[in-house]
């Protein structure tokens, strides 16, 4: 391939992507990172690629992020031996305080960082800034997990305004000054849904929902949120597949226009998912769409 023809292959794929450009260009789209691109390098460096080239063309994206295998590592630096009940953290204060080092301080300073060296402007936030999250106590047994009551969108509304990437850590707090670790999915759906945001996407491990969970071919492309909770109970939407279902159901009904569960191992999947016709991963939308 001689260069001039790389080129113009170049210009030919810039003129396809415009009708998305103009879909999404001024637009809120909420993005949770988490799982192997966040612990892969190189696709921590493309997430943030793709990040920045969305805010370079006017779209308003916000990040929420996790931090799970680095509060894991963290604990034990400290010789503290993470548990867990249901999938969830047992959290402890001692550990509520490593989930607040770890997630509103390394990891999310860390992410701000790379994308401005990307070139993009970005501002970090936790959930207790401007209580953003506010929570309470989810199961006695787990200790300081927490269950979102309210979300204060305006800290995240103030950012965008004045042409920020918001960086959302997802710990919480309740009206007594106590700290909570919060689901970064269901953090993610419950502050798209405040925002009545065009496109939630959930970045996972897997390629989306699976018709044959041992066969990335059957994936499902597009899903109605009837057809999503019709698969509760064939075993197709299973394990930790439904807090995932349930998170994107949940910001359909707050107003989010649709939601995507994609495999964050593939390069550049968030641009793939929004500026081209194929997208990526599984989309579940509305019923009457």
């Amino acid at each position: 391939m001689d260069l001039q023809f790389s080129n113009a292959q170049r210009a030919e794929v810039l003129t396809q992507a415009l009708p998305y450009i103009r879909r999404y260009t001024g637009k809120i789209v909420v993005v949770k990172y988490g799982g192997n691109a966040m612990v892969n390098e190189q696709l921590k460096q493309q997430v943030m690629e793709d990040i920045v080239l969305l805010w370079l063309i006017g779209v308003k994206v916000v990040l929420v992020h996790g931090g799970g295998p680095e509060i894991t590592e963290m604990m034990g630096k400290l010789g503290k031996k993470a548990e867990f009940v249901d999938g969830l953290r047992v959290t402890d204060q001692e550990t509520i305080d490593i989930v607040q080092m770890v997630l509103a301080g390394k990891v999310n300073k860390t992410l701000v960082n790379l994308l401005e060296m990307k070139g993009g402007k970005a501002i970090g936030l936790s959930g207790m800034d401007g209580r953003l999250i506010e929570a309470r106590v989810k199961d006695e047994r787990l200790g300081f997990v927490g269950e979102i009551t309210k979300i204060h969108i305006h800290p995240v509304t103030d950012l965008l305004d004045k042409g920020y990437i918001p960086v959302v850590s997802t710990v919480g707090c309740d009206r007594e000054g106590n700290a909570y670790n919060i689901n970064g999915d269901t953090a993610a759906a419950r502050i798209a849904g405040a925002l009545a945001a065009k496109r939630l996407i959930l970045m996972t491990d897997i390629a989306g929902v699976l018709r044959d969970r041992n066969d990335p071919a059957s994936l499902i492309p597009d899903l109605t949120v009837s057809e999503a909770k019709a698969l509760y109970g064939t075993g197709v939407v299973s394990g930790g597949m439904i807090p995932k279902v349930d998170c994107c159901i949940t910001a359909l009904d707050a107003g989010v226009e649709s939601a995507v569960i994609m495999d964050g191992r593939v390069p550049h999947s968030i641009l793939m998912e929004l500026l081209t016709n194929e997208g990526a991963g599984t989309r579940i939308r509305r019923d009457e769409e």
